[in-house]
């Protein structure tokens, strides 16, 4: 029978949580020895968690000395059980996740302190903390809706939805327009959030082939005409994991494609605003699409304020409904310091300023790298390693874990099986350069060593 935690009765981040109760059942001895753990997919599916909670919680617990990997043959407790202390921090280089850079001519904090204080006085905190219409005040949404319409025109404010972040909306979307058993096509990588929204959803992902331009057209439309899909969810620019970006004629080739096959189009733009003479799908086709732009990407996640523009007003109204069911509302307080700082020119400031970061973190990464193969975008946070043939993807995640650098894999994005050999770096989440230079020098080093494994996985 295999391992599944109990994580109810424990505190913190559902990842230590993991780590918590695998230190607890081997205490115990529910674990015993040498005993083989659950793959990360399955341990994933059996607790209804993202695959990369479960990655960083292996990560963690073989970091101190619970576990350890055997190449061919997964996890296991480790027979030493000389374990470390719980409390030794974190790696010190994790660039597992994907966050942007904040330098400081962004003024993130001075802005959030300075609009803060400009709220209270105006206003008060009061009007902010009581229950409101879930979606945005009209005014919200048309402030939203103009920032939204320099990028898609003929946006308007009655058929915005303010969300608490893109994960909360990609949910409420396939609440709203899907039913458990819906297919709805993705590209073969995706962004693990929508994975995790369609199993909780009941809904079945189907991955269409890429290419370095991004999904492929005929793919796409083999696909729909094989599964007819309820909804196509797409990655159009910078995309995560692999940072490709749709040139116009495929975007072209991609509308027409939605449009034959009259299928709806959840468009994620988390990256749009990086790339902003990147033409969103959503000019296209906007009768069919669901169009997110996100703060989380190009500001920072913990603003939780996403704008959805739907297709019309009666499609507006159905996500408002499956946003009240969920979360009732976004956090009005963060939703007004946002409408304020679209007002005033502060968005597109700290936007400008976390691009020049990503620009300057990028050509550090080809110049420290420049012997590899590597995928990035000029403006992206991430960059994406296929690796040499002696390296599994495995392997090299556990060697450069040991010298103190976190990364992700392609299991955690992949939608089918046979996922390739190769990981995903996220230069924002360094704290320096300096640092990210180290990070990058542990690869430099790692991707150019000889490896102990012999098998690609």
């Amino acid at each position: 029978m295999e391992w599944v935690p109990t994580l109810a009765d424990r505190d913190g981040p559902l990842y230590r949580r993991i780590v918590e109760a695998l230190v607890a059942d081997i205490a115990s001895g529910r674990l015993h020895r040498g005993q083989q753990l659950p793959t990360h997919r399955a341990l994933a599916k059996s607790l209804g968690v993202d695959l990369t909670t479960v990655t960083r919680a292996y990560t963690e617990a073989r970091q101190r000395g619970l576990t350890e990997a055997r190449v061919g043959q997964g996890t296991f407790v480790t027979e030493t059980m000389a374990a470390r202390r719980p409390e030794m921090p974190p790696p010190p280089l994790d660039l597992s996740m994907n966050l942007p850079p904040q330098p400081m001519a962004a003024d993130l904090e001075g802005r959030l302190t300075r609009g803060i204080a400009a709220i209270q006085h105006e206003v008060g905190f009061a009007a902010h903390l009581n229950y409101r219409e879930p979606g945005g005040s009209e005014g919200e949404r048309d402030v939203s809706a103009q920032w939204l319409a320099r990028r898609i025109a003929g946006a308007h404010g009655d058929r915005v939805v303010i969300c608490p972040g893109t994960q909360n909306a990609l949910f409420n979307m396939l609440a709203a327009l899907t039913a458990p058993g819906d297919v709805v096509l993705t590209e073969s990588l995706t962004y693990p959030g929508i994975k995790a929204a369609a199993a909780y959803t009941g809904v079945r992902l189907v991955g269409v082939a890429m290419d370095e331009a991004g999904v492929l057209p005929d793919g796409l439309d083999a696909a729909c005409r094989q599964h007819a899909p309820k909804a196509v969810y797409l990655i159009p620019t910078i995309h995560n994991p692999t940072t490709a970006t749709m040139p116009p004629a495929r975007r072209e080739q991609v509308a027409e494609i939605l449009r034959a096959n009259d299928v709806l189009l959840l468009e994620d733009d988390a990256y749009g605003p990086l790339e902003p003479d990147a033409m969103p799908l959503a000019s296209l086709v906007p009768e069919r699409t669901y169009f997110t732009a996100s703060l989380s990407k190009c500001i920072a996640p913990g603003l939780r304020v996403a704008f959805v523009l739907t297709p019309d007003r009666d499609a507006a109204r159905a996500l408002t409904g499956a946003l009240r069911a969920s979360v009732q509302m976004p956090t009005f307080l963060m939703v007004a310091l946002v409408t304020r700082w679209l007002q005033d020119g502060s968005v597109d400031a700290i936007i400008a300023a976390i691009r020049d970061e990503a620009i300057a973190r990028q050509k550090l990464a080809g110049d420290v790298l420049a012997r590899h193969a590597v995928r990035r975008h000029p403006h992206g946070h991430h960059i994406w390693i296929p690796l040499p043939r002696h390296w599994s993807r495995t392997e090299f995640a556990s060697h450069v874990q040991r010298q103190g650098l976190a990364i992700v894999t392609a299991d955690a994005f992949s939608v089918e099986d046979g996922q390739p050999n190769a990981i995903r770096v996220s230069l924002g989440a360094a704290s320096s350069r300096s640092e990210l230079v180290r990070g990058l020098d542990i690869l430099a080093a790692a991707l150019k060593s000889p490896a102990a494994a012999t098998h690609v996985v």
